[in-house]
């Protein structure tokens, strides 16, 4: 299954990786095999002179193995004869270092190819994932706790790494050599070789129960990381009011508590990885101690097909699988810890993106008309949050949203560039439901001004050119002394290349709202979203940026969230909301001459 999904980018490299790793073992086996002249040299030992046996490709399988094994035997007693036991020796010892040789540098070329598989699917999962949270809709990660998404992105990545990763070497490479090393085990003695496999089910059963115990420790372990991960993220962000409300101890206690639980969960998970090779290698010396027993009384007893010599070179060889199959289990403990945290990566790449692009799109590229919402209802969950909201936004005007919190301001102004969906009626520009627009061209049409300034760790020119791409220099000047920001940038170390810190840390809000600004003016949208952009601002602060938001609005379509009454005295409309509902609509004074829900509002401003 996990080779089926990352493996076939790298199919060349897969191949490689089969071949010298297939090479590598045919190489030890004939390694293995100048154990039985040595012994046959050491220990004196009769056999029959065997004669050269001609075969071809017509005979059966059988026959074909038994002749090229006589001939072999019958080369090896040549040999012997010719040269004598000492040279002899010498030349087995030769044969040996070479077969070696060649069986270590093909080993090597087979973990050689795997390499580019284990970094290239390291690199694509990454990607994969990075651009399903980029592309994912807002409505997503507020459900999701942030610093759970940021482990899965590091710890988990990093988990599938360490432990799928590294265990696809192994995972190639030790099949092929049980493989062919059960295929000579048979040819020499199927006895034997059936009597050792009614041995293995046992074990395979044991290691696979610890393997699905250690999957969900594992799994719970990844979960308590991404907890851990949150709390330090909101330590970071309420650091001033940790320390402002005396509530030190209170983050301490709540973080140890956590802690403590990953510790023993941790001691679990590793127990039971490291019981992994105890328990192969136990079950592995059982099984050689049955299988001399076994095979010893067959050889005593003349009733095995092979002799002594050959007998301790299918012990050789089964001893060799043990090593292998040894690694298999711990590469198959390894994997269950990885597909723990591949579930968890996995519930992020298969979200389905409930903002759906259309299959046929209009293109848009001008705004000429008007923006519509029509019979407009968006809830959340379970509550409405928006309640049949009919506005019409012409060309060129400025409609202001204001109200009391929770009232559904800023909801209205989300559903416009697609960031939700709307659960009844149509948003609508130029007479086409924006879900007929691709997200891109939509989004193309509008610049947004949030209450808070999302600036990025970068130079003041980055910012202000974040997503235009084609912007120079002058531009970017021009557009920050519209901003009423040129003068703080220039008065910098390094003007616009100064960084401005982690979310423009360095700057004042007054500063950060303006570059925010700036940045919408290079972008040069015909429709404008101010979502409360002067709320957090002190008066002076508020000014400069008000200034600044006057000289972007011209020859603008704008949608303003505000609650400072005071900065859209002067819009085309002003609609008053309340509980999801426009309740009043007009301008600045035909809705105080109302003496409604607006004159309250402004009342309690001005007092």
């Amino acid at each position: 299954m996990l080779l089926k999904r990352f493996a076939p980018p790298y199919k060349k490299y897969v191949f490689l990786s089969l071949l010298f790793n297939l090479l590598s073992t045919i190489f030890s086996l004939f390694s293995f095999a100048a154990v039985i002249p040595v012994l046959q040299i050491l220990f004196g030992i009769e056999k029959a002179t065997k004669v050269f046996i001609v075969w071809n490709w017509n005979q059966s399988w059988n026959e074909i193995g038994s002749a090229l094994k006589n001939n072999i035997f019958c080369w090896i007693d040549q040999t012997f004869q010719s040269v004598g036991a000492s040279n002899a020796l010498l030349v087995v010892g030769l044969f040996l270092v070479l077969m070696t040789g060649l069986k270590v540098g093909m080993a090597y070329m087979g973990s050689h190819f795997m390499i580019p598989i284990r970094t290239g699917v390291l690199r694509d999962l990454r990607n994969q994932l990075y651009h399903k949270i980029i592309n994912l809709p807002i409505g997503f990660f507020t459900e999701e706790r942030k610093g759970d998404i940021i482990s899965r992105m590091t710890a988990d990545v990093g988990e599938v790494e360490a432990s799928i990763m590294s265990s696809l070497d192994m995972m190639f490479k030790n099949p092929i050599m049980i493989l062919i090393y059960l295929g000579v085990m048979f040819s020499m003695s199927w006895q034997l070789t059936i009597f050792v496999l009614c041995l293995l089910p046992f074990s395979g059963w044991l290691i696979g129960k610890i393997g699905k115990s250690l999957k969900k420790s594992s799994a719970l372990g990844q979960q308590l990381n991404g907890e851990m991960l949150s709390q330090v993220e909101e330590t970071l962000g309420g650091l001033r009011v940790v320390k402002a409300f005396n509530a030190e101890h209170k983050l301490e206690a709540r973080f140890s508590i956590l802690n403590e639980k990953i510790r023993k969960t941790l001691n679990k998970i590793n127990r039971r990885y490291n019981l992994a090779h105890p328990v192969s290698e136990f079950i592995g010396t059982v099984v050689i101690a049955i299988l001399l027993w076994f095979g010893g009384v067959l050889i005593l007893t003349n009733r095995s097909s092979i002799g002594a010599p050959e007998f301790v070179y299918f012990i050789i060889i089964f001893y060799s699988i043990i090593a292998p199959a040894k690694d298999l289990s711990r590469a198959s403990y390894s994997i269950q810890r990885g597909l723990a945290s591949l579930e968890r990566v996995d519930k992020i790449l298969k979200t389905e993106n409930v903002i759906k692009e259309p299959k046929n799109p209009q293109e848009i590229k001008n705004f000429t008309d008007k923006i519509e919402f029509k019979n407009l209802s968006f809830k959340y969950q379970t509550d409405w949050v928006l309640k049949d909201i009919n506005l019409i936004v012409p060309k060129g005007k400025t409609v202001a949203l204001v109200g009391q919190s929770g009232s559904g301001k800023s909801t209205l102004v989300d559903l416009l560039p697609r960031y939700y969906d709307p659960v009844k009626g149509e948003v609508i520009i130029d007479g086409v439901n924006i879900k007929k627009y691709t997200r891109h061209d939509l989004r193309s049409l509008m610049g947004n001004v949030n209450q808070e300034a999302i600036l990025f760790n970068d130079t003041f020119y980055n910012n202000i050119a974040f997503g235009v791409e084609t912007a120079t220099l002058e531009q970017v000047i021009e557009a920050a002394k519209i901003a009423n920001a040129h003068d703080f940038i220039m008065a910098t170390e390094n003007g616009y290349e100064t960084n401005i810190g982690d979310r423009g840390s360095k700057l004042s809000g007054g500063q950060r709202q303006r570059v925010s600004i700036a940045r919408a003016i290079l972008k040069n949208p015909p429709i404008l979203i101010l979502d409360e952009a002067t709320s957090a601002l002190d008066t002076e602060s508020e000014k400069m940026v008000q200034e600044a938001l006057e000289n972007l609005m011209l020859n603008r379509t704008t949608l303003v969230v505000a609650h400072r009454l005071s900065t859209i005295k002067r819009a085309d409309e002003i609609c008053v909301m309340h509980e999801g509902q426009i309740v009043e609509r007009g301008k600045h004074d035909d809705l105080i001459a109302l003496e409604g829900y607006y004159k309250r509002l402004c009342d309690m401003q001005s007092f």
